[in-house]
């Protein structure tokens, strides 16, 4: 860290620089339903509380979030996912509209359902969570259509990054992984990966891969501990030469931020923050780290503003986009900016 100096005036013009990126965001969407109450008292049927609710509000969760948070930093997001032919699906694309995002590249399916996760909240404390969803894969003529529908943005709209936001839902495939890397290889488009469990393997030759310490964990079915950094950098160099990723970028939750390149391996510490609400936090890094590798920003520089945005994010109830200002503000005190 001590050996990077960034001028302020060069952190301002990329973040003014995000307002001319357009962002392939191919993910599974959903609903985020909230509805909430006072409790007052127990229920005579059943030992459970009784939530009289004042108030329900319905909000574009998944990735259809990062394309909130893509929208935020002043980029211009296109998602790229599957919905069903329901109420939901309806309900998901006057969302869409409401926030003035695009629609073209929302495919609607008869064989599934939307998937709507709905939050019950008595006296501000979260007391069930209903999801209602499907988590099989999409058929191989829905994958077929999808990626049908990607190349065809892929070849008329000037797409700046791709973002792969991953939530285990069956919208992304090993097919269609391996397609849409093939194709923003040939145009020279960066891909960016929030990964999960089922496909964490499957994500070869992209240029930025994104877990967090429990996915890592999970994915390369090792224990390994964030205390241990040396240990850790280790273990993701192995596995970042292995994938042939450009960059591997892992967050480790209060013990910060850790980025890992063929010429860079570099431990953040992460900033003393109110911790409110870590919902929603992952989708804001891949978010401000995909936007500064579309800028071939330094790797240090992406991961350490990735830090900033995924604390601030914390500091807020429920999952909110980002605030770009406020971003500009923290960025303009690292260490390193002179």
């Amino acid at each position: 860290m001590k050996r990077l100096s960034v001028k302020k005036e060069h952190i301002r013009e990329m973040f003014r620089s995000f307002n001319n990126l357009n962002v392939l965001i191919i993910g599974d969407v959903m609903i985020d339903s909230y509805m909430w109450g006072k409790v007052n008292r127990i229920s005579p049927e059943a030992p459970v509380p009784i939530v009289a609710v004042h108030k329900k509000e319905k909000r574009l969760g998944g990735a259809a979030n990062v394309a909130l948070n893509i929208q935020a930093l002043g980029a211009n997001p296109i998602l790229c996912s599957v919905i069903g032919v329901d109420y939901e699906g309806q309900n998901f694309m006057d969302l869409l509209k409401a926030q003035k995002l695009s629609q073209k590249g929302i495919l609607k399916s008869r064989t599934r359902i939307t998937t709507e996760k709905t939050r019950v909240i008595g006296n501000n404390h979260q007391l069930i969570r209903i999801d209602e969803e499907s988590e099989e894969d999409i058929t191989s003529s829905e994958t077929q259509q999808l990626i049908t529908l990607i190349s065809y943005i892929i070849q008329h709209d000037k797409i700046d990054v791709i973002i792969f936001e991953d939530y285990n839902k069956g919208l992304i495939t090993p097919k269609l992984i391996s397609k849409v890397v093939e194709l923003a290889r040939d145009k020279d488009i960066p891909t960016c990966v929030d990964p999960k469990k089922k496909n964490f393997n499957s994500y070869k030759g992209v240029t930025l891969f994104k877990p967090n310490m429990k996915e890592l964990r999970e994915g390369l079915k090792m224990e390994i501990s964030a205390d241990n950094i040396n240990e850790l950098q280790r273990a993701i160099s192995s596995y970042r030469v292995k994938q042939k990723f450009d960059t591997a970028l892992v967050t480790l939750a209060e013990k910060g931020i850790l980025t890992n390149s063929r010429s860079v391996k570099e431990h953040i510490p992460a900033h003393i923050r109110t911790i409110a609400d870590v919902s929603g936090a992952g989708d804001t890094v891949i978010s401000v780290a995909s936007l500064l590798t579309a800028l071939k920003a330094n790797p240090v520089v992406t991961a350490a503003i990735a830090n900033l945005s995924g604390g601030l994010v914390c500091e807020q109830i429920g999952v909110v986009p980002i605030n770009k200002d406020l971003l500009l503000e923290e960025s303009l005190k690292l260490d390193f900016v002179k």
